[in-house]
């Protein structure tokens, strides 16, 4: 079944009065509205990809590190890139399988328009192989594996006004596998007035990401680790572009916020989190704010216990010993370490329960009980 973009609207539209009591939802059930495209319907959801080269061993991709080249009908690692007569596509265009209206807290984006709603889209497929994913019915595969809607940019972007959300997050998979889908719908979103968030493990090389960036305003990543080995071997990639991206970010004026999952006897060497706050000290990175976020046995590692909220502690209180001024602990509710507090008078600014804001005492971008200015972007 293929839904029409007036009965898009009119499904997002109904469902919005729930959003307020359930804090996100699902704009369709299951399988409503959906549709699985074969070999035929396949260049419908395709566009001539950005950032390429054809090269003797065939078509080159430019986007990430992997740099796929590919010969005649061989698909990326990401699994939505495809060479066709030395050109190559993305499949990835128009088609997410994943729609929703979420808060902007479970970006999660703790200093970016608190209490407003971010549009949230995804297609299937990464440029990344994590053991731990917790997505990965959508990442691990291809856009023709998924039950997909049909929703072009522009129609996107007019689906998130209709929903009255002042966002549109490009997430759940990863945004810069789906590029031009993403670039495309922030462009237009853009010149509405719409803000664009990438969530994004930062797996970019430098030209497009720069590329990217003219229409993101924010933007969190996924720092999985500070080891080379842990990345190859658990997420099947490299530190430095993360690095990289995140530097890159801060110095094309994209609101950041950083995420470390700390997934026990592979990334909670205390070692290890100390230098990669050093890291983010160092390279003035410490106005932005510092996640680390629990981890919860899923995918190829559901061996392994949750980690101990002892740890996150310990982590969180390295951070703001190395000096990172704003560190949260996620995935574990009912914690005050999701509260953000004035890093000079220590006062409670703003108080979360779950996703939602119970007070917010940040005027005019500052502290309302002794006008420290708060990094981020309020309102």
């Amino acid at each position: 079944m293929r839904i029409t973009k007036r009965e898009f609207l009119k499904r997002s539209l109904l469902g919005v009065g729930g959003l307020c009591s359930a804090g996100c939802m699902k704009l369709f059930a299951a399988d409503s509205g959906k549709i699985k495209p074969g070999n035929d319907e396949l260049w419908k959801w395709s566009k001539e990809a950005l950032f390429y080269e054809v090269t003797p061993r065939g078509v080159k991709c430019m986007i990430c590190p992997n740099e796929c080249t590919l010969k005649s009908d061989e698909v990326s690692d990401c699994r939505n890139r495809i060479n066709k007569n030395d050109k190559l596509y993305t499949i990835a265009y128009g088609n997410p399988c994943s729609v929703h209206v979420d808060p902007v807290e479970k970006k999660p984006l703790y200093h970016f328009l608190p209490a407003s709603r971010a549009f949230s889209v995804a297609t299937a497929g990464c440029n990344l192989a994590c053991l731990n994913c917790q997505n990965w019915t959508i990442s691990q595969t291809s856009p023709t594996e998924t039950r997909n809607y049909d929703l072009m940019p522009a129609s996107l972007v007019s689906s998130c006004i209709q929903t009255d959300c002042q966002s549109i997050a490009y997430t759940y998979s990863e945004p810069i596998t789906f590029f031009e889908y993403t670039y495309d719908s922030a462009k237009i979103a853009a010149s509405k007035g719409i803000k664009n968030i990438l969530v994004t493990a930062g797996y970019i090389n430098e030209e497009p990401l720069r590329y990217f960036l003219k229409y993101i305003d924010a933007a969190n990543v996924d720092l999985k680790s500070f080891s080379d080995s842990i990345y190859l071997k658990l997420n099947a990639g490299k530190l430095q572009p993360i690095l990289n991206t995140l530097k890159i970010m801060k110095e094309e004026g994209v609101w950041l916020e950083i995420t470390n999952l700390i997934v026990p006897g592979w990334t909670d060497d205390f070692n290890m989190i100390r230098e990669m706050c050093e890291w983010l000290y160092d390279n003035e990175l410490y106005n932005y704010p510092l996640h680390f976020s629990r981890f919860h046995p899923m995918y190829k590692l559901t061996q392994l216990p949750s980690t101990p909220v002892s740890t996150l502690e310990k982590a969180r209180k390295i951070a703001l010993d190395c000096g990172i001024k704003f560190v949260y602990i996620g995935n574990v509710p009912g914690t005050k370490t999701s509260n953000t507090y004035c890093p000079n008078c220590q006062k409670l600014l703003i108080e979360r329960l779950g996703y939602q804001i119970t007070q917010n005492h940040i005027i005019n971008n500052s502290c309302r009980f002794c006008n420290e200015p708060i990094p981020g972007v309020w309102n």
